[in-house]
């Protein structure tokens, strides 16, 4: 599902919510799932649309966490689709994984919204029925084999421009607003990613999903204000 990139994003190719490859060793630890309760939020939809902006989430459908996966909270008329991911958005592998404090605000195009976010969906729907990691990956293999999870679709994408989330102990908050780009499986040569001065991060890092999650920061967050400088590592 989200194999494919050390970022913590939604779907078939997301869900990606970013860490920008950074060390992990100073995270806290969260060897399995918390209850239930500890994941959940206030004004989740209201949080949901800040991962875009306001001209594009105010008609927007809203879907919210609800006892055994995500609920439609309103529906919308542009095609777009906001949400607030958790931390099993992850990699199988990543430290955030069942870390009850992160809260991913995202919004899908309708390319995304058909091809991506319904992996993380069928994720979370397996997550609130009590599987546990090593049953939530091979449920992803077997969903892959038989073509339930498939590549993106041509020109998916989304927005995480919200000033409100909290994507991992690594971020320590909303990390930077970004847009994420999501394909099959290409390497990051294939857009430049990381190269000395390129803006783009991400390409195929051999995960399991039969996609690839590219990033690129963006000056404001969805209220318009400016964003602090970031620092390139190149």
């Amino acid at each position: 599902m989200f194999e494919h990139s050390k970022t913590l994003a939604a779907g078939a190719g997301l869900v990606a919510v970013a860490l920008s490859g950074a060390a992990v060793a100073a995270q806290g630890s969260y060897p399995a799932m918390a209850p239930i309760e500890k994941y959940r939020t206030a004004d989740e939809a209201a949080l949901a649309r800040t991962a875009a902006p306001s001209s594009i989430s105010k008609d927007a459908t809203v879907l919210v966490l609800g006892a055994h996966g995500y609920e439609t909270a309103a529906k919308g008329a542009n095609g777009f689709v906001c949400i607030v991911e958790r931390g099993w958005a992850n990699d199988f592998n990543h430290p955030d994984f069942w870390n009850p404090k992160v809260r991913g605000p995202i919004c899908f195009n309708a390319a995304s919204a058909r091809s991506v976010l319904p992996t993380y969906l069928k994720r979370t729907e397996w997550v609130l029925a009590g599987a546990t990691k090593p049953q939530l990956l091979e449920k992803t293999k077997a969903a892959i084999a038989a073509h339930q999870i498939a590549a993106p679709e041509p020109g998916s994408m989304c927005y995480m421009l919200s000033k409100g989330g909290h994507l991992g102990d690594e971020a320590n908050g909303p990390w930077h607003p970004h847009l994420m780009f999501f394909t099959p499986r290409l390497p990051a040569s294939a857009w430049g990613a990381g190269a000395a001065g390129s803006p783009v991060m991400g390409g195929d890092e051999g995960g399991v999903d039969p996609a690839t999650t590219f990033m690129v920061p963006v000056a404001k967050w969805s209220d318009g204000t400016p964003d602090a400088p970031m620092k390139m590592a190149h």
